[in-house]
């Protein structure tokens, strides 16, 4: 990273600078980290920092900040170095609630100004461990459509009768048709807090997906293959393309907004100018973990790479290219956990926006 040109964070509309001090570091214990630290001044970029609400109080000033109890232990740290650090050099008192008890962390001080420079180090430190946890849900819009199942089912069918001879392709990597659905945007939902946060969020987008779609439900086709790396002989994800009937971007548009609001709140990280709208369905994830998600993206599949055995997927893609998996009628979007299912297979699901 440049010095001139730091790394910026935005948390809850603030823009923070990101300053790298190699001789600082937080660490907790078992957890191998990269050596950051945040310098005492921390520079808002878009906003004055004295917009965090602090309360005065007889004593001083106090202010709280509600964090995931999983969390706790990077404001803690190693024998509680991080927090010793963080009030020794902010002179504050920080208050952390037990783990795994779900509360705030409250920091009191004899100077606002003080107080508001903790609260600020704790936020970012905050978003930067957040990014390193795995995502529990995702958005995501259902196609697990009866038709859909039956037309996908005979996919599997006919490549593995045409295709098994081909290095990698068996069975182990087809997706469950049950959980067939496209993905639009990963979250790391870390309390039962944050779970109804994003579905509040999700209620939210109502009103611009009926301006969309008019109220009504939108008719999709499901035509056509394509995979997400270069190279055809070397393929970790194969996925269904998908597009409504009509050849207009409303499904695009809808997913470029959900996207928008949930980084907006702070619960999405924005990974990409547009969403890659993708259909999984064969991934080499799932030879060993059929729950298994990928998140999308020409990055799709770098993750546990060492372990990922592809397929070669050219004779799929020249049999198959144009496979016509089917249409149906779109008509709402779920937040979903990313490994349990409901009674029909499909994953279970936190929220629903309809699109009528």
């Amino acid at each position: 990273m440049e010095v001139l040109r730091p790394t910026l964070i935005s948390i809850n509309g603030r823009i923070y600078r990101k300053n790298v001090v190699k001789e600082q570091t937080f660490h907790y214990e078992g957890d191998e980290e990269e050596d950051i630290s945040y310098s005492a001044r921390i520079d808002c970029a878009d906003e004055p920092c004295d917009s965090v609400s602090v309360e005065q109080t007889e004593k001083g000033f106090r202010c709280a900040i509600d964090v995931p109890s999983v969390l706790y232990k990077y404001i803690i740290g190693r024998k509680g170095e991080t927090r010793k650090r963080l009030e020794s050099e902010t002179q504050t008192s920080i208050t952390i609630p037990k783990q795994g008890v779900e509360g705030q962390i409250v920091i009191t001080g004899q100077q606002r100004a003080a107080v508001i420079s903790a609260f600020t180090r704790i936020e970012v430190l905050i978003e930067s461990f957040r990014r390193k946890q795995p995502f529990t849900h995702f958005l995501s819009f259902p196609l697990n459509h009866s038709s859909i199942q039956e037309r996908f089912l005979q996919f599997k069918e006919e490549v593995l009768e045409q295709c098994s001879q081909d290095r990698g392709v068996d069975s182990s990597i087809f997706q469950n048709p049950a959980k067939l659905h496209l993905t639009i945007g990963t979250l790391a939902l870390l309390s039962d807090t944050e779970v109804t946060k994003a579905c509040d969020l999700a209620q939210q987008c109502q009103g611009f997906i009926k301006d969309v779609t008019g109220g009504q439900p939108l008719p999709l086709e499901v035509v056509g293959i394509e995979y997400m790396n270069d190279d055809p002989a070397m393929v970790d994800v194969l996925y269904a393309k998908v597009q409504p009937k009509d050849g207009s971007d409303k499904l695009q548009a809808i997913s470029d907004r959900l996207v928008e609001h949930f980084v907006s709140s702070g619960l999405m990280i924005k990974e990409w100018d547009r969403v890659k709208l993708h259909a999984t369905v064969m991934n080499t994830l799932f030879r060993k973990d059929p729950s298994a998600e990928d998140k999308g993206g020409p990055a799709a599949g770098r993750q546990n790479m060492r372990d990922r055995e592809s397929f070669d997927a050219r004779n799929i893609l020249k049999k198959f290219g144009t496979y016509y998996f089917g249409e149906f009628d779109l008509n709402s979007a779920h937040i979903s956990q990313r490994y349990s299912t409901d009674g029909s297979g499909y994953y279970t699901s936190s929220g629903v926006v309809t699109f009528s």
